[in-house]
């Protein structure tokens, strides 16, 4: 009988499988060695594993690149050295941080659906030469440091100097015979740099295209005098500081001019981008200009990730308008047909208002634009409303309260087709409630799309053992369309199975506890319950509430140390924004808990806490299959969806939470009675909003959350400066507006539950092969597929493109829009 593989082996196959398909190993060998070869040759005679990891992802990319091409021109008309561990390699790639939290995770799950269902799709960013800052906690507290992700160089990209385009800035606006024309800018180039996006088993080669900001050779050198020279160069890092470094803040919105020279870079080079590759499509046409963009709509599609690319919307008017001089009707007509609007979040800190101050000054023709939209918007409403002049202010694109500002939501809203949610209960929230006023004039306008991850990252790659698994009871197919899931309900009362379900994640969990001692030096239970928390700290996520629950835990051992307790290693992770006090504050008091709890004798094993410390993909691809208990845990109404819940319920971990987000279906997915599921819902909370909060009502009545609350305030925690926390404690009484104490008795009660089900092995993982077997919604797949269908208007395709040695045959049906 043939050796079991291990999961290493695993996922060497996988990683082969994926990316040779069809084609021989050796030429992945020949290409690696040949990379190799070159390395040394040019550097040193000893290969080290960064010469081993760079070897091989050039070796992957020359294999894309056929295909890349293959893929583009069908849209216009592994392990290869013995004894190299491929884990080793891994580590060696730098994390591409170039997002916040869940928004940048999303539209990496998305590019890999679209190329996997052959969507002839393009993501565009910016190539921030620095991204999400690394965490360090020292002292118990957050320290940032700078992500030089491009240190050692990317080798998966491509510079494009060929396509690079120019971006303007400041300047005015005049008006001649000819049109209106914007006139002595600033101009900054914008230099693509492109990543290859591989679909799963199709050959397909989407791309990522980054833009990057360079000055022109001219800036600041037309007007220089002696002596101005080396100042004049000097000065060409304010030029590029706009794709120097992300903003890290999530769900809040800075109005900082820098910040929004970034969010016009990007629009204004992706749409040239966007328009010469229409055009190129339309050469040799005969219709004239003005009759070739009416095809724009019909052969692009442009979806706005949040209110962040808003300005794409006034940018294209310009174009039209002033470049293109289509009649205003004309152009406003192709643009609300091309755009469409995704909502990520309705926490009002979180919704962008740019100063009209500010965008006069750097984009004033896109000033008059906006001021322009919203006149014909709002006597729209007026026609359709007479003398309701609160709707008015209501619906209109600039607010007038404390200092003129645009409501970006308002703009994108107005200036597209579609507007979507990402769970059912935010695009109620959406359409109900935070945009009800515009709701009510054009319901249709109004969708859900529920978020979703790829189960090719999210489960093959990080999860091979339980990937592997599955496939040997259901079949591959799975992994293509993860509906498929729900035949794992049959194996529900399987003794086998469940055995091997919890192996695996015992394995996982035995993996990941090694780690964790290895970069912790905190000894871990196996035995215990792994409960888990990982994602931005902020507040409406109540990571507090978490904390709470551990001090209450631990007051239970103390008070009580004979008493029969469900060990639990609660381990929680995530940056908090640098300029956030509050959420910086979390953190050390969870850090402070920690180092209570972890040296108490009398505690021992039973409960451990770890701060997972710099949370970010290449982590949460060792914690989430390691995982026993998912924290979902936000105050109904607050979290749009969501997409680490889904991402621990395919893994096997069972859920904690409260009715919010995506945890909604969820539940509905796999019934209620198989999540953890307590707290206010909702409709609750705006009730205890009206009738208002009063957290001293909560903390008189319930003596364990006192203690814990009188412990925090007292300095139990924080010895050497009793006071430390006053500023959270302070919160929690008066500002609460995520009412942690609100929700605390029920959570406290759910966890019992928790904790009672843990302690019957088998019962634990028939919910968690009901939980798996129910997680087939939450494929990126299916969201891919209801964008395509209801908002893009275009067909996936299940072809698979011929690979570049194979010949090239015309497509009978274009599926590109």
């Amino acid at each position: 009988m043939a050796k079991p593989l291990t999961d290493q082996e695993k996922r060497k196959q996988i990683s082969i499988r994926g990316i040779v398909g069809v084609e021989n190993v050796a030429e992945l060998k020949k290409g690696f060695n040949r990379h190799l070869h070159f390395t040394l040759v040019k550097d040193r005679n000893v290969a080290t594993p960064r010469d081993y990891y760079f070897a091989l992802a050039h070796t992957v990319r020359d294999h894309l690149v056929g295909r890349w091409i293959r893929t583009q021109q069908y849209y216009y008309e592994k392990h290869p050295k013995l004894g190299l561990d491929i884990e080793e390699l891994e580590e060696i790639e730098e994390d591409a941080g170039l997002g916040n939290g869940g928004l940048g995770r999303l539209a990496a799950c998305f590019l890999d659906s679209m190329a996997t269902l052959g969507l002839a799709a393009y993501g565009y960013g910016i190539r921030y030469e620095y991204g999400i800052f690394n965490q360090k906690i020292q002292g118990g507290w957050q320290v940032e440091e700078a992500d030089d992700w491009l240190r050692h160089g990317n080798p998966w990209e491509k510079a494009r100097p060929e396509f690079m385009l120019p971006v303007h800035y400041y300047g005015r606006v005049i008006h001649t015979q000819n049109g209106t024309k914007w006139v002595d800018t600033q101009v900054i180039l914008a230099l693509p740099y492109d990543t290859p996006v591989p679909g799963y088993m199709n050959n397909t080669v989407n791309t990522m295209r980054l833009w990057s900001a360079r000055a022109p050779n001219d800036f600041n050198l037309r007007d220089f005098n002696v002596g101005d020279y080396i100042q004049a160069v000097l000065d060409r890092n304010l030029a590029e500081n706009i794709s120097r470094v992300l903003y890290p803040n999530d769900n809040f919105f800075e109005g900082k001019e820098l910040r929004l020279k970034q969010e016009y870079f990007v629009v204004a080079a992706t749409l040239q981008d966007v328009i010469r590759r229409f055009k190129a499509s339309k050469f040799g046409t005969s219709d004239n200009v003005q009759t070739v963009f009416d095809a724009l709509p019909d052969q692009v599609a442009i979806q706005l990730n949040d209110t962040h690319p808003a300005l794409a919307i006034p940018e294209l008017m310009r174009i039209l308008v002033d470049i293109e001089r289509l009649p205003w009707h004309k152009a406003w007509k192709i643009t609300t047909k091309t755009f469409a609007y995704t909502n990520h979040t309705v926490l009002p800190e979180a919704l962008e208002r740019w100063p009209v101050e500010l965008v006069e000054k750097l984009l004033p023709r896109h000033l008059q634009i906006i001021y322009e939209i919203n006149q014909k918007h709002l006597d729209r409403i007026a026609a359709l409303f007479p003398k309701d002049e609160d709707r008015l202010r209501r619906m209109s694109l600039i607010e007038e309260e404390g200092g003129k500002k645009i409501n970006m939501a308002h703009l994108c809203i107005v200036g597209s087709h579609a507007v979507n949610g990402v769970a059912k209960i935010h695009s109620d929230i959406v359409k109900t409630k935070v945009f009800n006023d515009f709701s009510e004039i054009e319901p249709d306008k109004f969708q859900n799309k529920t978020n979703g991850i790829t189960p090719r990252r999210w489960l093959l790659l990080c999860n091979p053992g339980l990937a592997e698994l599955i496939a040997e009871k259901i079949g591959e197919d799975y992994v293509k369309d993860l509906s498929q899931l729900t035949k794992l309900r049959s194996f529900v009362h399987d003794d086998i199975f469940l055995c091997e379900v919890s192996n695996v994640k015992q394995e996982n969990k035995l993996k990941f506890s090694q780690f964790l001692e290895k970069e912790y030096k905190v000894k871990i239970n196996l035995s215990s319950m792994f409960d888990v928390q990982v994602k931005r700290i902020h507040e409406y996520k109540r990571q507090l509430m978490n904390c709470l629950h551990i001090i209450t835990m631990y007051n239970r051992i103390k008070k009580d140390p004979k008493k029969l307790f469900v060990p639990r290693t609660v381990i929680i992770g995530g940056k908090a924004a640098p300029g956030y006090h509050m959420a910086k504050m979390i953190i050390k008091l969870i850090t402070s808990v920690a180092d209570v709890v972890n040296n108490d004798p009398v505690v021992g094993s039973k409960l451990k806490v770890i701060f997972l410390e710099n949370y970010r993909v290449s982590l949460a691809e060792k914690v989430i299959p390691a995982t026993d208990l998912s924290e979902q845990i936000s105050t109904a109404g607050t979290e749009a969806s969501g997409t680490g819940n889904m991402k621990f319920m395919l893994n096997g971990a069972l859920t904690i939470g409260t009715m919010d987000g995506a945890n909604v279906e969820m539940a509905e997915e796999a019934g209620e009675e198989n999540l953890f599921i307590f707290g206010l819902r909702v409709d609750d909370v705006t009730a205890l909003n009206n009738k208002g909060y009063n957290a001293k009502e909560y903390y008189e009545k319930l003596p364990e959350l006192k203690l814990a609350i009188d412990q925090i305030d007292n300095g139990f925690f924080s010895p050497k400066q009793p006071d430390l926390f006053k500023d959270i404690i302070n919160m929690l009484f008066y500002h609460d507006r995520f009412k942690v104490f609100a929700d605390y008795e029920s959570y406290v009660r759910c966890q019992e539950k928790v904790s009672q089900l843990y302690m019957n092995s088998k019962e634990w993982t028939k919910m968690v092969v009901k939980n798996i077997a129910a997680s087939g919604k939450f494929s990126s797949d299916r969201t891919i597929k209801e964008y395509a269908k209801d908002i893009w208007s275009i067909e996936p395709s299940d072809l698979k493109i011929p690979l570049p040695n194979e010949p090239r045959e015309l497509l009978n049906k274009d599926n590109s829009k």
